[in-house]
C-alpha cells in the first residue's frame, strides 16, 4: 500500500499535468487533499459544547430598527453585494440547466424574482446593489445565455465560476481525468466553501473593494426567503461583525440541519457528520439544538480577502463518496457556514422562518405557487390569512418528482391556506379549483387513477378509491 507521502507525490505531479483547471485550482486541490490525508479531522469533544448565548446569537426582534432616512439606507446598501450560490442543476426535480431557471410562480425563475427583487432596491433608494452568480462548470454555459436577457436591467450582474477540481479514484487516490474520463464526469465543484477562494482568484473580490463595497450577502439562490434585510446588514456594520449565519428556529422537518454552538470560546457550526453515533439522537432533537443553519451568510469583505491570502480558512472536509460508471470516486468538499470560526466577532442572528423558504423539490413547489404566497416586486410574501405559523407539511409521491409530471397532474394548485398536512401517493390527478383543509390523505392503489374533480373541497379525508370521495 502507498503510504500518504506518496500518495500526495503523484497526485501532484499527475495534477500538474491537468491542463483544464488553473494553477489556483490545482493548489487548492492539493491542499484540500493534503489536509484531508494527515487526518486532521476537528472531533468535537460533546461536552465541551455549550448553548449559544443571545451575545453570540443575536434574536431578530433585539435588532435596532432600520435606518428611515432614504440618503442613510442608500449609504447602507452601496456597501452591500448580494451573491447567489448557482452551481446545482435542476437534476433532482427532472430539470436539465440550472435550477435557478425553474420557473417558480406566474412564469418566473428563481433568478427572475432575484434580479427583480435588487431592482426595486436600486430604483427606490436610488443605490447601487450589484448582484454576483457562483457558477459551477455545469452551469456556467447556460447562466450566461440566460442572464443575456437582463442587459437593460438596472442590476450590474457578475458571473464567476467556482473552482473545478478532478473527482478521486478510491482506489488508488489517482484523479479521474487521468483515467481517461476527460468529460465532465471526471471532475465536481468542491461545495459552497470554495466561494471565499473563488471570489478572490476570479478578480471580483479585489474588483468590489475598490469599489467601497463591504459587506456580501451569500445565499443558496433556490431559498425564495433570502432576500436583503437592512436591519441585519445596519446591526453588523455597527458592531463591526466580520461574519453573520441567519439560524431559525428547527422544527421536526429540519433535524439534520447543521447548529451554531459555542466551542472553546468560539462559535461555530457543528453538523451532523461530527456528532458521534451515541449522540445523533441528543443532536436531532429539538430541545438541545434549537435553531439551524439557513446558509443565509453576511461577510465582510475585507475580511475574505485577509483570511483567504493567509490561507487561513480550513473548514472541516466533507468526504462525499460516489460511484461513477462503475468507479468508485471520492470528492472533498467544504461548507462555507463552516468557515465562521476563522472570522472576528462573528455572530449568528435567530431569524424568523419566512427568511427560510428553500425549494429542493416538487412539494416545495406546491407550497410557494399556491395561494398561501403572493409576489410582489419579486418578493415572495406569505399570505396573512394562514393563521398558523408553519407551513403545512406536504408530501407527493415519486409520479410528482419531476417539475414537469408534477405541473400536468395539477389542473390549478389548490388552495392550501388550512391545510395542515397533504400525503399523495399513487396516480393521482388534480381538478382546477379544489380546496385542501386540515389532514389529507389521498393514495390511489396501484393499476387505479383516481381523479380529484374540480372544485372539491377536501377536509381532514382519507381517499384511496374514487368512492371515498
Amino acid at each position: 500500500m502507498a503510504t500518504d507521502t506518496e500518495k500526495l507525490t503523484s497526485l501532484k505531479s499527475a495534477v500538474s499535468g491537468l491542463n483544464q483547471i488553473s494553477q489556483n485550482e490545482k493548489n487548492g486541490f492539493i491542499n484540500l487533499v493534503a489536509r484531508y490525508l494527515s487526518g486532521e479531522e476537528q472531533h468535537v469533544e460533546w461536552s465541551k459544547i455549550q448553548t449559544p448565548t443571545d451575545e453570540v446569537v443575536v434574536p431578530y426582534d433585539s435588532l435596532s430598527p432600520a435606518p428611515t432616512d432614504p440618503s442613510e439606507t442608500k449609504e447602507l446598501l452601496d456597501k452591500l453585494v448580494v451573491l447567489k450560490l448557482n452551481g446545482g442543476l435542476g437534476t433532482t426535480m427532472g430539470c436539465t440547466g440550472p435550477k435557478s431557471v425553474i420557473e417558480v410562480r406566474n412564469g418566473l425563475t428563481f433568478l427572475d424574482l432575484i434580479v427583480k427583487q435588487i431592482e426595486s432596491l436600486n430604483s427606490k433608494y436610488g443605490c447601487n446593489v450589484p448582484l454576483l452568480l457562483m457558477n459551477s462548470f455545469n452551469t456556467h454555459d447556460d447562466t450566461l445565455k440566460i442572464v443575456e436577457q437582463y442587459t437593460n436591467s438596472s442590476v450590474q450582474i457578475h458571473t464567476f465560476n467556482q473552482s473545478q477540481y478532478p473527482r478521486l479514484v478510491a482506489e488508488d487516490f489517482s484523479p479521474f481525468p487521468c483515467k481517461g474520463q476527460t468529460g465532465k464526469d471526471g471532475w465536481y465543484p468542491p461545495g459552497h466553501g470554495d466561494v471565499f477562494p473563488s471570489l478572490k482568484n476570479s478578480g471580483k473580490l479585489d474588483a468590489l473593494l475598490s469599489e467601497g463595497k463591504d459587506y456580501v450577502f451569500i445565499a443558496n439562490s433556490d431559498n425564495l426567503g433570502a432576500v436583503v434585510d437592512l436591519k441585519i446588514l445596519n446591526h453588523l456594520i455597527q458592531n463591526k461583525n466580520e461574519y453573520c449565519m441567519e439560524v431559525t428556529p428547527k422544527t421536526l422537518a429540519d433535524v439534520k440541519g447543521g447548529t451554531l454552538i459555542s466551542y472553546e470560546g468560539k462559535v461555530q457550526l457543528l453538523e451532523i457528520a461530527q456528532v458521534p453515533d451515541e449522540h445523533v439522537n441528543e443532536f436531532k432533537s429539538i430541545e438541545k439544538f434549537k435553531i439551524f443553519n439557513t446558509n443565509n451568510l453576511w461577510v465582510n469583505l475585507k475580511a475574505i480577502k485577509r483570511l483567504v491570502e493567509a490561507e487561513a480558512l480550513k473548514m472541516e472536509i466533507i468526504p462525499n463518496p460516489k460511484e461513477v460508471e462503475g468507479v468508485k470516486v471520492l470528492q472533498l468538499e467544504t461548507a462555507a457556514g463552516a468557515a465562521i470560526r476563522f472570522f472576528d466577532h462573528a455572530i449568528g442572528i435567530n431569524v424568523p422562518r419566512s427568511r427560510f423558504l428553500p425549494v429542493k423539490a416538487t412539494s416545495d413547489l406546491l407550497l410557494v405557487q399556491s395561494d398561501l404566497y403572493t409576489v410582489v416586486d419579486g418578493f415572495v410574501i406569505r399570505n396573512e390569512a394562514r393563521k398558523k405559523p408553519e407551513n403545512p407539511s406536504i408530501e407527493l409521491g415519486p409520479e410528482f418528482k419531476k417539475v414537469s409530471s408534477f405541473l400536468s397532474r395539477f389542473k390549478s394548485i389548490p388552495s392550501i391556506i388550512e391545510l395542515d398536512s397533504l400525503k399523495v401517493t399513487g396516480d393521482v390527478w388534480f381538478g382546477a379549483g379544489i380546496t385542501l383543509k386540515g389532514k389529507v390523505t389521498i393514495a390511489a392503489k396501484p393499476g387505479v387513477k383516481l381523479e380529484i374533480p374540480d372544485g372539491a373541497v377536501l377536509e381532514n379525508k382519507e381517499i384511496n378509491c374514487p368512492g371515498d370521495l
